[in-house]
């Protein structure tokens, strides 16, 4: 298995559902990712601003996981990088079992893992039936959401195609990730 890594780096200064490919992307500490429409200290996620503008932005940047678009793939879904509105797709890193508060070093750039994407009616929009494939159960039941991870840049720094991803779990005991 090869080394946690960055696929694919992307970004929309729209409101849009995919997200633009681009060679490398620049976080900014406190805000996200230069240029993005979700970038910034309090929420931009429209239905969030809707209820409270002034809220903190637990989501300034949003990764998944290429594993699983190639399992959407495998079940018939046309997906690429960025597709999902994602900002980073990652790949040989399970984003899922980390636990809250984890960092990625992804070069001079630290992310803080905030929690779990909750998928939307978007996806859906995007591929027909897309939501519910981003929705499992594990075996006690409980639901399991595999649309990626969301975080809050710690440290800027340039990320592109490639770059290697450290990861940092917190010290004490750790806390299962929750939508954010």
């Amino acid at each position: 298995m090869s080394s946690p890594h960055v696929l694919a780096v992307h970004r929309s200064r729209t409101h849009s559902f995919s997200k633009t490919p681009a060679l490398s992307i620049r976080l900014i500490a406190g805000i996200g990712v230069e240029g993005d429409a979700h970038a910034g200290q309090t929420v931009k996620h429209r239905s969030r601003v809707a209820r409270d503008p002034t809220q903190p932005n637990l989501r300034q940047v949003h990764l998944i996981h290429a594993e699983l678009h190639d399992e959407l793939n495998e079940a018939g879904f046309s997906v690429k990088p960025g597709d999902m509105g994602e900002n980073i797709t990652t790949r040989s890193l399970d984003l899922l079992a980390l636990p809250t508060g984890t960092r990625l070093m992804i070069g001079e750039a630290v992310i803080e893992v905030t929690g779990l994407r909750n998928p939307c009616v978007q996806l859906d929009r995007f591929r027909p039936g897309l939501m519910h494939a981003t929705l499992d159960r594990d075996a006690a039941g409980a639901l399991v959401r595999k649309a990626g991870v969301m975080g809050i840049v710690l440290a800027g720094g340039d990320v592109q195609s490639g770059d290697l991803i450290r990861v940092q779990t917190p010290d004490g005991p750790s806390r299962p990730l929750a939508p954010v």
